[in-house]
């Protein structure tokens, strides 16, 4: 199973979450693991999805997901673990 990697950082607002997981589900990626924060009115989530089942490629979700981002005044961005692992080595 290969793993993808979603950030999302922002101010904070209603719905965040709903419309992420929602897309995510309409489009049969899996949540394997959800983390978010609120501190004072910024808000980050970081969550491992399993895309394999995912009814469209990998860059229509990257698009799709960076224009909700866009909707809703936060960014998202998608990455596969392995550029995410490599991007963040020390």
């Amino acid at each position: 199973m290969k793993k993808t990697i979603i950030t999302v950082v922002g101010k904070d607002c209603v719905g965040i979450i709903a419309k992420v997981c929602t897309y995510l589900a309409n489009n049969r990626v899996n949540i394997l693991d959800i983390s978010q924060t609120i501190v004072q009115e910024y808000f980050n989530m970081m969550m491992i999805v399993d895309a394999n089942e995912a009814l469209k490629s990998f860059d229509v979700l990257v698009t799709e997901l960076e224009q909700i981002g866009d909707e809703i005044g936060v960014k998202i961005r998608c990455q596969h673990e392995d550029i995410f692992n490599k991007m963040h080595r020390i």
